[in-house]
């Protein structure tokens, strides 16, 4: 069922929220005076805050996932690795306060390893799980435990990722991705057969 027109103008208020100021400024009086309701207006629609930042974040991994199923991976295993690694800092770079929710802040309800990995939950992560396989199957990597290394890619990814957005790395977005792209080569030739 589509998402009543008031839900929809609060989840693009808080998205405005984050976007511009944070998770923090991201309370339901802030988003309220945003759309120009009540703060218990605001309440009818979420539960509370906390599911107001579920909302946010579920919606940060649907546009990822969205992305990353509408890309055209072609090539050997590692070139379509290093797309995916491409889409994911897009996402990141374009909306870090987004990112920033999606994966480091401790949410109630987020998929959590190995749990929900191993069960399929993650739709930013099964893709890649899906070309670690490949790469198994056919000995372009050796066998190992599936979701560990995926796990370990996206902590690898993830945490560079937040390195750099909190202002940790001196560089440029172009030299950080030709950073990024690095050491995922590294990781990928690791665990190569």
């Amino acid at each position: 069922m589509p998402a009543s027109p008031t839900t929809q103008k609060i989840a693009t208020a808080a998205r405005h929220l984050l976007d511009k100021e944070g998770a923090d400024a991201v309370t339901m009086r802030q988003v309220a005076d945003a759309v120009g309701i009540t703060a218990m207006a605001v309440y009818r629609h979420y539960a509370d805050r906390a599911a107001l930042l579920n909302a946010l974040a579920n919606e940060g991994f649907d546009e990822l996932a969205l992305r990353l199923s509408a890309a055209r991976l072609s090539g050997d295993i590692e070139k379509r690795l290093m797309k995916i690694l491409d889409i994911y800092l897009d996402h990141a770079l374009k909306n870090p306060r987004l990112f920033e929710l999606m994966f480091l802040l401790q949410r109630e309800g987020a998929r959590q390893y190995p749990r929900d990995f191993k069960a399929g939950r993650s739709p930013t992560a099964n893709l890649m799980a899906e070309l670690i396989q490949e790469g198994m199957e056919t000995g372009y990597f050796r066998k190992d435990d599936l979701w560990e290394i995926v796990f370990e890619m996206g902590a690898l990814l993830q945490g560079l990722i937040m390195l750099y957005l909190g202002g940790r790395m001196a560089m440029s977005p172009a030299r950080f991705r030709t950073f990024c792209r690095r050491s995922f080569w590294r990781h990928i030739h690791g665990i190569r057969s």
